[in-house]
């Protein structure tokens, strides 16, 4: 491999999910982590900068782009099942897998991990270093719930396993598996079907609808919900629910949402952040901080 497999110039907005972004200097799609390890061998070579790119739902990309090598795992897609019986039901996912694909395989089997999976966007990898999740009382509700154990890429190009024991899970993060890269990761849950499990995501999705924008391209939560407050309710009463910059809306059904009305750009939304941001700490008292990463230059 060479920087002639990379693609030159690819326009980030077609892998986000706020539609926004520019260009990749240059950009990759690996299958596997042999051609992920290669890939980092390169740009080490060509003195590129590697930036991760996972399923674009949790990131918001600068509207220069980004220089160096933007990695992107959607390709990273295998599944392999361990364990099917009485007791556990358990199998690698790959870093590039959707949340979708996740919720497609626990609903067939009728496993609760579905119902938390049916309410967040983007991939496993994501899914676990953000361990993302949702707000509603349910089990599991988090990443960290259906983890047993990740292999992780090495600086120095080896893979290594990392059992679920070494893992420390926290709100919208997780530690203990760095440094590195997460290529795929190990996912178990008690081997008991639920007869309902359908009809229960079904309602949670239409509860979902009713109380958030899906309608429009999002990042979905865009702050970190301040303990013991929700980031929603304080932007809502400090009056910003519906506020725009440019073709970029706080949202009118769920002010953590920051939705592109079509045509958006970057500095639209991170105007959105900043206002939001500064109003919310001089009336409540309180520092929004977002779960949003960005990646270029600001």
């Amino acid at each position: 491999m060479d920087i002639t497999d990379f693609k030159k110039s690819e326009i980030l907005a077609n892998h986000t999910s706020w539609l926004v972004g520019g260009p990749a200097e240059y950009y990759f799609e690996p299958t596997n982590k042999e051609e992920l390890r290669d890939a980092l061998i390169v740009a080490r070579k060509e003195s590129l900068n590697v930036t991760y790119l996972g399923g674009g739902s949790n990131v918001l990309v600068s509207d220069d782009g980004v220089s160096g090598l933007v990695i992107s795992f959607k390709k990273m897609n295998k599944i392999e099942v361990i364990e099917d019986n009485e007791e556990v039901y358990s199998f690698w996912a790959d870093a590039g897998v959707t949340k979708s694909e996740l919720l497609k395989i626990f609903l067939k089997k009728k496993l609760e991990p579905a119902l938390f999976l049916a309410g967040i966007p983007g991939q496993v990898g994501g899914g676990v270093v953000m361990n993302a999740g949702v707000s509603e009382n349910i089990k599991p509700r988090e990443f960290g719930e259906i983890i047993q154990g990740l292999e992780v890429l090495k600086p120095d190009g080896t893979i290594k396993g990392v059992k679920a024991n070494r893992i420390k899970w926290s709100y919208r993060n997780c530690d203990g598996w760095q440094p590195g890269i997460i290529t795929r990761a190990l996912i178990s849950w008690p081997n008991k079907p639920v007869d309902n499990i359908l009809e229960k995501v079904k309602e949670l999705n239409q509860a979902r609808l009713a109380k958030q924008p899906l309608e429009y391209p999002s990042c979905g939560s865009v702050f970190v919900n301040p303990h013991p407050h929700k980031a929603g309710e304080l932007i809502e009463s400090v009056n910003l629910k519906g506020y725009k910059v440019g073709n970029a809306q706080i949202s009118e059904k769920h002010a953590n949402f920051i939705v592109n009305l079509g045509g958006a750009t970057a500095q639209d939304i991170r105007e959105l952040m900043q206002i939001c941001i500064r109003k919310v700490k001089a009336v409540c008292g309180v520092e929004l901080k977002t779960e949003v990463k960005f990646l270029g230059s600001r």
